[in-house]
């Protein structure tokens, strides 16, 4: 028996009111994760070659340094604490892309983030270099498996305490990461962890580099660097 045309139009604007609902729950529980979990991003340069390629797609874990801080040898997306990106005129955007990125489907690119690994923590001393050209943390020399092959790190020479509640950040591509060395009269160089938005955790873009970023075992295992983390 067919419907009257009242019960048909109650059913079509619980079925169009349903699917509003799943929408709105959708974009509120994508921004909570955006917010507080999981953050995209892009690669911006060449600075963490061949860790990672410009334009990779990456995901960084807010809670994971909200919870248990910032370690050596994790790989960090961190805003600019001030004069380590040029100033840019803001590339032109549409209302869609916009919203795509206020609500986590797509990474941002508003150029204010950069991605570098943290190679010393507050309390640290770290300085370039021992005769072979290696950084000195904590007076031990750096194996740096993670490098880029054939780069060398002596750009800048430096001997510097991190200051408490900052760390010490390195592109894996040294010669082409204008990082901590570069802004030794601020704060010796350092990044404010608060300035830290999250550490990377996975390279989702292209699936050829699907990857994860654990800590390095090498060099950053080695119980000397704890035992001479005295400040001094």
């Amino acid at each position: 028996m067919e419907q009257p045309s009242s019960q048909r139009g109650s059913s079509a604007w619980r079925a169009v009111r349903e699917v509003v609902i799943v929408l709105v729950v959708a974009v509120v529980l994508s921004v909570v994760v955006r917010t507080f979990f999981v953050q995209a991003f892009y690669v911006p340069s060449q600075s963490m070659e061949n860790t990672l390629l410009p334009s990779d797609r990456i995901l960084a874990s807010k809670i994971t340094t909200n919870l248990a801080g910032v370690k050596r040898g994790q790989v960090v997306v961190f805003r600019d604490p001030g004069g380590w990106l040029p100033q840019t005129t803001p590339l032109p955007t549409s209302p869609i892309r916009s919203a795509l990125e206020f609500v986590g489907i797509i990474p941002t690119n508003k150029g204010e983030d950069l991605v570098k690994r943290v190679i010393a923590v507050g309390g640290d001393r770290i300085a370039c270099c021992d005769p072979q050209g290696r950084i000195l943390l904590n007076g031990v020399p750096l194996v740096e498996p993670y490098m880029k092959p054939g780069v060398s790190t002596d750009q800048v020479q430096f001997d510097v305490v991190v200051p408490a509640d900052s760390v010490f950040v390195m592109g894996d591509n040294r010669s082409e990461s204008a990082d901590s060395r570069y802004h030794l009269d601020e704060n010796d160089g350092a990044v404010p962890v608060d300035n830290v938005v999250g550490r990377v955790f996975l390279n989702v873009w292209p699936l050829s580099r699907v990857s994860t970023f654990p800590i390095p075992k090498v060099p950053f295992d080695d119980p000397a660097l704890d035992a001479g983390a005295s400040g001094q």
